[in-house]
């Protein structure tokens, strides 16, 4: 079998031995981001209002007010894009180095499409203990933490530690970027077909930080049934060597009380979401409930060739550009943490996750069809919906500290 990530990690090796035929590496020459000033610094006077000695009124100001730092440094508009490199794209454990290309490009895609300013901060630290304290450490400097690619399941408490220890918002990409625009476009997908969350029966193929994060959002959204497969099968109470997130999933889900594979379990269901880098045939596709919907959103192999799934299903969506319905993070994350930003949220709640995913489902509007339940991330009504959304729900959820 060809996963996405032997796939990825070949691509990637054929690229590096000639780097001067490639134009990804002509375009990642010398990086792909800057610092650049917001004052201007002509003469003796600007430069003594913005160092010495005209820094030392503002730095005694915040000194005896901290929450100055909001209002007259960058820290407000500012997040810490941060990862040790263990969960790279679709390239596994590839270190702090090798993963600065995707952070930059993270605080790239921060900027272009929502205006907010990101640093990449690629630790070379794996330890829970140690990447928590790092941070932790760090965040004075910033007013969001974006967590990217960490393998999972350390990921998880890395972040429910973070939450807890911090009054700025701490957001996992891989897990709730993922879930907010899958929850948006199966939104979609159910009003296309005349149906409502609560009316379907979902299988989701992956419990890793994507699969779970999926699976919570739907289940916090009211999805009727949902059961999670991991390698070794579903997830199911009572069922051996589960680690405590799996522990979780198995009792929060499968009603159904599947016990076997995957593709035992499609029989009937009116869902698939994909989120495993494994393979489903044809036939258990086929086998899937009428006006089926399938999300392959493994990289760059689906888990079932678009299609072929679209022989025997009204809605397929994927993770790649190169198809339609396109499940892409770059839909969530800038809106999120723009919204959240602006109002100076201290955490981002379940209900923020949520209110995202429904401003996003609502710009496709009328549009509706079986190859545009998603938006395109280049389509500009898409950030300021998110946006106004999420800092809407952060005033309603009390964690707004500016109105």
């Amino acid at each position: 079998m060809t996963t996405g990530v032997a796939v990825a990690a070949t691509s990637a090796s054929a690229s590096a031995e000639t780097p001067e035929l490639d134009p990804a590496f002509a375009l990642h020459k010398g990086g792909k981001i800057e610092i650049r000033s917001t004052v201007p610094v002509r003469d003796a006077d600007d430069l003594s209002l913005a160092y010495t000695p005209g820094v030392a009124r503002v730095c005694t100001a915040i000194a005896d007010r901290p929450e100055l730092a909001d209002d007259y440094t960058w820290v407000s508009n500012v997040v810490a894009v941060v990862s040790d490199g263990t969960a790279v794209l679709g390239l596994g454990d590839i270190g702090p180095a090798g993963a600065m290309p995707v952070m930059e490009g993270k605080a790239l895609l921060f900027k272009e499409f929502a205006g907010v300013d990101a640093v990449p901060l690629c630790l070379d630290c794996t330890d829970v203990d140690a990447l928590v304290e790092t941070v932790v450490r760090l965040a004075p400097s910033f007013g969001g933490i974006n967590l990217e690619d960490i393998s999972a399941p350390r990921c998880f408490e890395v972040e429910d530690r973070l939450r807890s220890l911090l009054d700025i918002p701490v957001f996992h990409d891989d897990q709730h970027g993922t879930a907010i625009v899958a929850l948006a476009a199966l939104q979609n997908a159910a009003r296309l077909t005349g149906r409502a969350l609560g009316d379907l029966r979902a299988v989701v193929a992956g419990a890793g930080a994507s699969g779970v994060a999926v699976t919570r959002i739907l289940l916090e959204a009211g999805i009727g049934d949902i059961a999670v497969s991991d390698s070794k099968g579903m997830l199911y109470e009572g069922r051996d060597g589960l680690n405590p997130v799996k522990q979780a999933l198995a009792r929060d889900t499968n009603r159904a009380g599947h016990t076997g594979s995957t593709e035992e379990a499609l029989e009937g269901a009116d869902v698939f979401l994909g989120l495993s880098g494994s393979t489903v045939s044809e036939a258990a596709i086929a086998s899937m409930a009428p006006d089926a919907i399938v999300f392959a959103l493994s990289n760059p192999t689906p888990e079932v060739h678009p299609e072929v799934a679209a022989k025997h299903v009204r809605v397929v969506a994927t993770g790649r550009s190169d198809f339609p319905n396109q499940i892409n993070n770059v839909l969530a994350f800038p809106g999120v943490f723009r919204g959240a930003l602006d109002v100076r949220a201290t955490a981002i709640t379940e209900n923020m996750k949520v209110a995202a995913a429904n401003a996003l489902a609502g710009v496709v509007g009328d549009e509706l069809s079986e190859t545009y339940i998603i938006p395109s991330p280049f389509d500009e009504r898409v950030a300021p919906a998110v946006t106004a959304a999420v800092a809407a729900q952060a005033r309603v959820d009390g964690v707004a500290r500016v109105k």
